[in-house]
């Protein structure tokens, strides 16, 4: 006698709502992930920046304005960045929570943070 192979309706069923799930959580959880890395590339590329060194704050804050609407970074503004020198280097850092709401009333929540400062 030769068994039947396949899926059964009902597995069909439970496995697309499975991977509807995974693809809600990943169309939700990506975005602010990009965002994030634009963000560090972002204020990485202006402490790296030789014209810098001796800038004033303001002048830093320009600079990764112009940097972060380049790679269209909406999180973190200018006026976001903590600015210091470490051993007369230019350090950058930022710390924000994003949250996206997934349905109802579920969300998820991320803490973002990050610094130019060599680790």
């Amino acid at each position: 006698m030769k068994l039947q192979r396949g899926l059964s309706l009902n597995t069909l069923l439970v496995g697309s709502a499975a991977l509807a799930v995974v693809a809600l959580f990943g169309m939700k959880a990506v975005p602010p992930w990009i965002e994030y890395g634009n963000a560090v590339k972002a204020i990485k590329g202006t402490a790296a920046d030789s014209s810098l060194k001796e800038a004033s704050v303001k002048q830093v804050r320009d600079a990764y304005g112009r940097r972060a609407d380049m790679d269209d970074v909406k999180s973190v503004s200018p006026q976001d960045l903590e600015i210091t020198k470490d051993g007369g280097e230019l350090v950058i850092s930022f710390a924000y929570v994003k949250k996206v709401p997934l349905f109802g009333n579920a969300s998820l929540v991320f803490d973002f943070e990050a610094s130019s400062a060599k680790q």
